[in-house]
């Protein structure tokens, strides 16, 4: 089994087509296919099934991927730690629940490098897909929360995905909300004065457990809920449908716009516990971190350290 092999089942994977990967590759066809043959041969499973709609995983071949990306990745970073890679463009990316923080301290990182160097990736996504991004090596860094609601249950997620989490900050919830809503004046805000309002979530799929929730609080029997799947959707309601949503309070007004504000969340002496926040970052165990990890974890740091909520 060499590298090279590895790098080749990862980019059929992506392509889901021998064609298109040879191109990629700079490659033969034929030299690919007796490749991925030989490390089957070895391995003694069938990473592909091969059909007429192109390549696609075994359930071997699924479980084989994890491993062989977390192997690539680890090899690229001890090249760029004590080797010379040549002109190869590195790759990084994160993935995380939708925090305009992350967003930013992303941008920060990649103002320091050459973007012709570096092949660059953030994906705002759901709670499960930031976890199994950085299981499966598609991501290096992972952004989420934990709470005394979700902690053993999202922990013992982790613990079986081999990933560890960083704390990078604790925080009591807010209600965040634009500024022309009838509330946007308070000092602090009860969920009896969120009566007559809709409670906007991120949608967490067909799977999405309520440990999966992005916003505190998921299991309150809210009389309104609306969901959506992406930020700016999010910010939408919010000013069409006087929407809200329970978060963290820490707001990137450069990337989201002055028209929204955080007011304090008054909880109840039952919603304190489940209510606190602690957002860190996740990353494979025992993993060496890559130049850009660092980097962009320095810049998380950095942002949430200026932060005053």
């Amino acid at each position: 089994m060499t590298i090279q092999q590895l790098k080749y089942v990862i980019t059929i994977s992506e392509k889901g087509s021998l064609n298109q990967a040879a191109e990629v590759l700079y490659v033969t066809q034929p030299s690919l296919t007796s490749a991925v043959r030989e490390l089957e041969k070895e391995l003694g499973i069938t990473i592909f099934n091969r059909g007429g709609k192109g390549m696609t995983l075994t359930n071997d071949g699924t479980e084989f991927l994890q491993y062989a990306r977390q192997v690539v990745g680890q090899y690229d970073r001890l090249l760029e730690k004590y080797g010379k890679s040549g002109n190869l463009r590195k790759k990084f990316g994160i993935s995380a629940q939708h925090y305009s923080f992350a967003v930013k301290s992303f941008v920060e990182m990649v103002k320091q490098f050459d973007t012709d160097e570096y092949e660059f990736a953030i994906r705002e996504t759901r709670t499960r897909e930031v976890i199994e991004d950085v299981t499966t090596g598609k991501s290096e860094v992972g952004i989420l929360y934990l709470s005394d609601f979700n902690r053993k249950a999202i922990g013992k997620f982790l613990k079986s995905s081999q990933l560890e989490f960083h704390p990078l900050i604790q925080c009591e919830p807010y209600v965040y909300l634009w500024k022309g809503h009838p509330l946007a004046g308070k000092h602090r805000i009860r969920l009896s004065d969120l009566r007559d309002y809709p409670c906007l979530s991120f949608e967490q799929g067909t799977g999405g457990a309520f440990y999966f929730a992005e916003e505190v609080l998921s299991t309150y029997d809210y009389i309104r809920t609306i969901k959506a799947t992406d930020r700016a959707t999010m910010l939408n309601l919010m000013v069409g449908l006087n929407g809200y949503t329970l978060c963290s309070g820490i707001i990137c007004e450069e990337l989201n716009g002055p028209d929204y504000v955080a007011v304090a969340f008054e909880a109840e002496e039952e919603e304190l516990a489940a209510g606190r926040m602690e957002i860190g970052y996740i990353v494979k165990s025992s993993m060496l971190l890559s130049q850009l990890a660092e980097k962009y974890i320095e810049e998380l740091k950095r942002y949430l350290k200026n932060t005053h909520l």
